[in-house]
């Protein structure tokens, strides 16, 4: 990988302006991502994960009522600022995304061989008849069987593990240099998250496209993942390569998503139900005050952790930590 990050986020914020007043849904995030790697953000539902997703991608209301500030730099061109005429070129090009519900996102009324040809014609300039044998090259290299027998079948023909791996086609149709993964195996069976999981890596070495991979689920993060980006109340809480995360980590929040986790190692056992974490994540529109996980932690200490709202530290050269009692609870 290039020491140089190919996408690099810089405080960026997302707020929706509703009648009840401001919502903040994202607060002053940012992150790099490494030629050839693979982020993968974390967090409960209502962490802000899939809407910074969709403000990198500018796929958020383009109206008064949501407000995106910061800086997106893919390869040095901010993606938050740059015309819409040139942001429809670099979107499925240069960055795509592969969302999590693929009966939601793809056509009913489109076969699922135009589809994937419309985008390679779109950003290609491929003519048609070219365009229809490079989506049989895509269905291919996805796995879809007897790809060139099913240019014709409509998405209600396919099982949501195929539906995906069309998706994942027309991500990638143009050969981009970042791909989004939103989730994209959160509705599939555990054998088919598998296949999902080895054919993105697959094409990932194949490729060597840089990935932010969306997810709850820690074992996925595990089984893909370069790094790793937790979020919660729409902020970064921290941030940390795949493997000290998992054998030590240092935000309370991230040991008990951790703790969470189903182990083999318990099965069988009358270990009792799995840890959860007490409460719900809070109302973006009336955060606590001080750091907004404290209402949920068992090591908060009121007066303090109620108190200040915790900054983004870094712990070494490697990771990053937004609470006020991580040195103590660490040693």
């Amino acid at each position: 990988m290039s020491d140089a990050p190919i996408l690099d986020v810089r405080n960026l914020s997302v707020r929706f302006r509703t009648e009840g007043g401001e919502v903040p849904a994202v607060n002053e995030l940012s992150f790099t991502l490494g030629r050839g790697e693979t982020l993968a953000v974390v967090g409960e539902s209502g962490s802000g994960k899939s809407v910074t997703s969709l403000a990198l991608m500018r796929l958020l209301p383009k109206d008064a009522a949501v407000a995106v500030t910061g800086q997106a730099l893919l390869e040095g061109r901010d993606l938050l600022s740059i015309p819409e005429a040139e942001m429809r070129r670099l979107r499925g090009g240069a960055i795509s995304m592969v969302f999590q519900e693929p009966m939601t996102s793809l056509n009913p009324t489109t076969p699922i061989g135009e589809q994937v040809a419309e985008a390679v014609r779109l950003h290609r300039g491929m003519d048609g008849r070219a365009a229809r044998e490079e989506a049989v090259r895509l269905l291919d290299l996805v796995g879809i069987p007897a790809a060139r027998q099913r240019l014709d079948d409509y998405p209600h023909h396919l099982s949501g593990g195929m539906r995906q791996r069309v998706m994942i086609a027309m991500a990638l149709s143009c050969d981009p240099s970042v791909l989004i993964a939103d989730e994209p195996t959160t509705a599939l069976d555990v054998t088919i998250q598998a296949q999902i999981l080895d054919l993105l890596r697959r094409l990932q070495e194949r490729t060597g496209m840089a990935m932010v991979f969306i997810t709850h689920n820690l074992g996925v993060v595990a089984e893909i993942a370069d790094r790793v980006l937790v979020m919660y109340g729409g902020r970064a809480v921290e941030q940390a390569p795949l493997r000290p995360l998992f054998s030590r980590p240092l935000m309370p929040y991230t040991a008990g998503l951790l703790r969470s986790v189903p182990r083999m190692e318990l099965a069988g056992r009358r270990a009792g139900p799995l840890p959860a974490i007490p409460g719900n994540v809070p109302d973006p529109r009336h955060m606590p005050p001080g750091c907004v996980f404290h209402p949920r932690c068992g090591h908060h200490q009121p007066g303090r952790c109620d108190a200040a709202a915790p900054v983004l530290e870094p712990a070494d050269e490697a990771r990053e930590v937004r609470c006020l009692r991580w040195r103590e609870l660490a040693a």
